[in-house]
């Protein structure tokens, strides 16, 4: 039989290409969506729309944070494995809707956990964040390096679902990878995201808001290698390390069956190089606005992959000049533009 797994966002931009993904592999997919509006749910349903149509598909739209409904969900679906990929996404959102981000990051993920932890499930994957590197500004990011300065509540939450993550890893010996996303961009992406943003308004004669004088670094990654990274990891049930020691922690893994990645390009690039890319595919030039560093941001993001293609024989390799192409070829496409 093939295995059935559960995808918690499946109608977000990181969630509908991994179901996507799975579904093509012969994957029987179970997707969790509670359609909820902090972006333009016509998009959401649109992706959804492109996921109902497919066999081994089924759709449940609840919200995570009710505990009797994830229960019922868990008790009826015997899931092999679990990607967890909700959550209330955007660092500055984060300034002004602090409760949001407790009710789908900490209370929502708490609800996964225990479903994963009474049924039994073989691997809870879940997405993390670059963003749980915060003040910490020795590069590139790697997950044996502290994490424990965030500066956003956002980042805050995520860094909790990898503590939370590892506690049941120890207690129950549920098997749990945190994957931590650096800037993910691509077709079906995010309108809250820059590329989304500054497409929009490129198109439209308008300014574009660019944070940090343009001087701002981002491990951009084209959502296609963020999925290779998911769908690898989710067949790599982790294991205990046995070389890990309490006297000198590994911070990536554990003496539990725990592992953390980071899933980048390795590659930063400044801001405005990365305009001038889209200003390039777009055929037109972007009307600056600069602005100083916004709070909750960092001002470089740079992901070591080491671990990723250690243990996954993968690492993202996909130009910025090419995922630029194909997000403005969808946008074009999706918006008759």
């Amino acid at each position: 039989m093939p295995e059935t797994i559960l995808v918690t966002g499946c109608a977000g931009f990181i969630g509908f290409h991994t179901a996507k993904r799975l579904l093509s592999d012969g994957i029987r997919v179970v997707g969790l969506d509670n359609l909820n509006p902090y972006y333009d749910v016509a998009l959401k349903q649109a992706r959804l729309e492109r996921l109902n149509g497919q066999p081994g598909f089924t759709f449940i739209r609840m919200d995570l944070a009710n505990r009797a409904d994830v229960e019922t969900v868990f008790r009826q679906g015997r899931f092999d494995k679990v990607i967890h990929l909700a959550a209330q996404a955007g660092v500055r959102h984060s300034l002004t809707n602090p409760h949001a981000y407790v009710e789908s990051n900490l209370v929502g993920f708490t609800n996964i956990l225990e479903g994963c932890r009474h049924t039994e499930v073989k691997h809870l994957v879940f997405a993390s964040s670059s963003s749980v590197y915060g003040a910490n500004t020795r590069m590139p990011y790697s997950v044996h390096h502290r994490a424990d300065h965030p500066v956003s509540l956002y980042a805050a939450t995520k860094r909790a679902n990898e503590l939370m993550a590892h506690a049941y890893a120890h207690l129950y010996r549920l098997p749990c990878t945190g994957l931590r996303f650096f800037t993910v961009y691509g077709p079906w992406g995010r309108p809250d995201m820059a590329l989304f943003l500054f497409t929009r308004a490129i198109l439209e004669d308008r300014p574009i808001e660019v944070y940090n004088h343009g001087k701002m670094r981002r491990d951009f990654t084209y959502i296609d290698d963020i999925v290779e990274g998911v769908v690898r990891i989710a067949q790599r049930i982790p294991q205990p390390d046995p070389a890990w020691n309490g006297d000198s922690p590994n911070s990536a893994t554990s003496n539990a069956p725990y592992r953390l990645y980071n899933i980048g390009n390795h590659r930063p690039t400044e801001l405005n190089e990365f305009i001038d890319v889209l200003e390039k595919k777009l055929g037109r030039k972007a009307k600056r606005v600069y602005l100083p560093l916004q709070p909750g941001d960092v001002p470089a993001t740079y992901a070591d992959v080491t671990d990723l293609e250690r243990d996954a024989g993968f690492k993202p390799n996909t130009p910025l000049e090419v995922g630029i192409e194909r997000f403005v070829d969808w946008y074009r496409q999706y918006y008759r533009v």
